[in-house]
């Protein structure tokens, strides 16, 4: 009885750390992304031994990232291509390990040194999260999701913007880590929860 308790257990361990099909991820990584790129949107995503990789190429300008079936609800990204380099960096170096500091420091010294670059130009992120209540991961249908956005515009700052530090109203844009390589206007709308 001790054995079949214990089987059950790790069957449902596995089942929550499994990659689901390409299809489903696919489904659910372009929720990120604005309507008319979802189509043509190149998509990372996790194979069934839960490698990071390419599920589909794409044809336009949006990369976008599955969520992680090793974390608890919905997180899903697209950013613009422009941003892959920083964004590879990050993944890179997380998965040797580096910490949240770390990986921030060792990119702000490989982007001056000009190792990589970021775009010259503003580029944007989106994240679409929900919680594991509002996300059935399963179909991939998703209630109540919330979509922020990022516009990374390096080494802005609130003096080159006009933007305040922090927000002081609900979704008005503020500037994250200004002056640096990672300076980014964030837009948090209100949830409607």
């Amino acid at each position: 009885m001790l054995l079949l308790l214990a089987g059950c257990c790790a069957t449902q361990v596995l089942a929550q750390t499994t990659a689901p099909t390409p299809e489903l991820q696919i489904k659910t990584a372009v929720l990120a992304a604005p309507a008319d790129k979802r189509d043509g949107a190149t998509i990372y995503g996790y194979s069934g031994k839960n490698e990071f990789i390419i599920l589909r190429k794409g044809t336009n300008e949006y990369v976008c990232l599955a969520d992680d079936p090793t974390q608890k609800g919905l997180n899903v990204s697209c950013y613009h291509k422009d941003l892959e380099p920083f964004m590879a960096r990050g993944r890179e170096l997380k998965k040797q390990g580096k910490t949240t500091a770390e990986i921030m420091k060792l990119r702000e010294e490989e982007e001056k040194a000009g190792k990589w670059k970021m775009p010259k130009q503003p580029s944007t992120l989106f994240v679409y999260t929900a919680p594991d209540s509002s996300y059935n991961a399963t179909t991939g249908d998703v209630k109540n999701g919330y979509l922020r956005y990022v516009v990374y515009i390096p080494y802005a700052t609130a003096e080159s913007t006009g933007l305040p530090l922090k927000p002081e109203a609900p979704g008005m844009p503020w500037i994250m880590d200004p002056g640096t390589h990672r300076a980014h206007i964030m837009i948090n709308p209100p949830s409607g929860k």
